[in-house]
């Protein structure tokens, strides 16, 4: 009887080990994932290479900026950002001048089952310039960037 328990003890052990590892290797796989496709839609789709297509991709149809202007807020479509970036990047944009790259700092991401929000930080020529916070959702077809609000740290 005594070694039937102690069979059954280490079996439930290590089936507990076993779904903790699967846990922990499901939230990295999310974690990666959500730093992928901000760091594909957002940082080089937006800024870095001004990559509509992979903005379209990565941000939800739905996606805006919001902002605060007084007492009210302020929203900025995601249709209106990719037809700005379409337009920089059609007049020279020159992906490698040093005031067109911009460095990325994840602060942090933070995923619970399928939602996720991201803060990173923005450096351009050394200077912090904005610390972002992306709102994220995952679909059945993946994660899609859904919402932003931001702080600008330019003066």
């Amino acid at each position: 009887m005594k070694a039937t328990i102690k069979i059954l003890s280490i079996c439930v052990i290590g089936i507990s080990i076993m779904a903790f590892a699967a846990k922990k290797s499901e939230e990295k796989a999310n974690v990666d994932a959500v730093k992928e496709l901000v760091t594909n839609a957002y940082i080089n789709g937006a800024f870095n290479k001004l990559d509509a297509d992979a903005m379209e991709k990565g941000f939800h149809e739905d996606f805006a900026i919001y902002s605060a202007k007084g007492e009210e807020i302020s929203k900025y479509p995601i249709k209106d950002w990719v037809e700005g970036v379409r337009k920089r990047r059609a007049n020279d944009y020159d992906p490698g001048a040093e005031k067109n790259v911009w460095k990325p700092t994840f602060a942090s991401v933070d995923v619970t089952g399928g939602a996720a929000q991201v803060k990173v930080e923005l450096r351009n020529q050394g200077k912090l310039v904005y610390t972002d916070y992306l709102s994220l959702l995952k679909f059945e077809s993946g994660w899609r960037i859904v919402a932003k609000v931001y702080h600008s740290h330019k003066k």
